[in-house]
């Protein structure tokens, strides 16, 4: 067992039918890795039953659960930083409320997790979508990283454990789901090692997606663009460390 301290969270959008599995999963588990340990959960802006199914989980678990609401939607990118400037531990994991992860091979990440690595990065070993989402997902993983010389397989695998110290370092802006790209960028130019993990990608089996929408897209090109600027064009003219910035 790990004397290093674990936080777990999910970022939630409607995701009623699947978040209490997640979370009872991850409870399950999480004593086999360290003795202190957190699950939390961030309800972002859900009209579905998503509520009171946490209100259930933290009263059945008091001692471990915690549940930050917003009230009205902030994106997925919202949702993330609210997770990480909740997060308390010294390792901080996260993957989405949709079950398309199994928390359970976190496991796995944990096993790779040593004083000489910063995070561990899943990948996803196959991915079990639509077929235009697995076109688009290639497509976009493959732009992004290239144009901002990113080196991990798989950038859209949210399925990862951080050190917190690190996150303390970042400055995260992004509010859609170009945070995975920004987080990932800053997080390759510490100091640290980095492991990748494959892991298991299942099918969605409720609600939808929010980042394969016309407006989504749209909005992610534009976030995308003022990233690039920040993170690649700014540094190669002033040569600024941008973790910060």
């Amino acid at each position: 067992m790990s004397c290093e301290s674990i936080s777990v969270f999910f970022p939630a959008y409607n995701d009623g039918k699947t978040i209490g599995g997640l979370v009872e999963k991850s409870l399950s588990l999480l004593p086999r890795l360290t003795g202190d340990y957190e699950v939390i959960v961030i309800n972002d802006g859900s009209s579905d039953e998503t509520g009171a199914v946490l209100e259930q989980l933290r009263s059945a678990h008091p001692a471990h659960v915690k549940i930050v609401t917003h009230e009205k939607n902030r994106g997925y990118g919202g949702a993330l930083r609210s997770g990480f400037a909740t997060a308390s531990k010294d390792l901080v994991f996260y993957t989405d409320g949709d079950a398309q992860y199994d928390p359970l091979e976190l496991e796995e990440l944990h096993r790779r997790m040593s004083p000489s690595v910063g995070f561990v990065n899943g990948f996803k070993k196959s991915r079990n979508d639509p077929w235009h989402r697995i076109a688009i997902g290639w497509l976009y993983n493959r732009f992004a990283r290239f144009i901002f010389g990113i080196q991990l397989k798989d950038i859209d695998c949210d399925f990862r454990l951080i050190r917190r110290s690190l996150l303390e370092e970042l400055s995260l802006r992004s509010t859609s789901g170009t945070i995975c790209v920004e987080l990932v960028k800053k997080l390759e130019m510490c100091p640290y090692l980095v492991e990748e993990v494959g892991v298991s990608h299942y099918p969605r089996l409720h609600g939808k997606s929010q980042f394969f929408r016309l407006q989504s897209l749209l909005g992610t090109f534009v976030q995308l663009v003022r990233l690039f600027i920040t993170l690649v064009v700014v540094p190669q003219v002033t040569g600024r460390d941008v973790r910060t910035a």
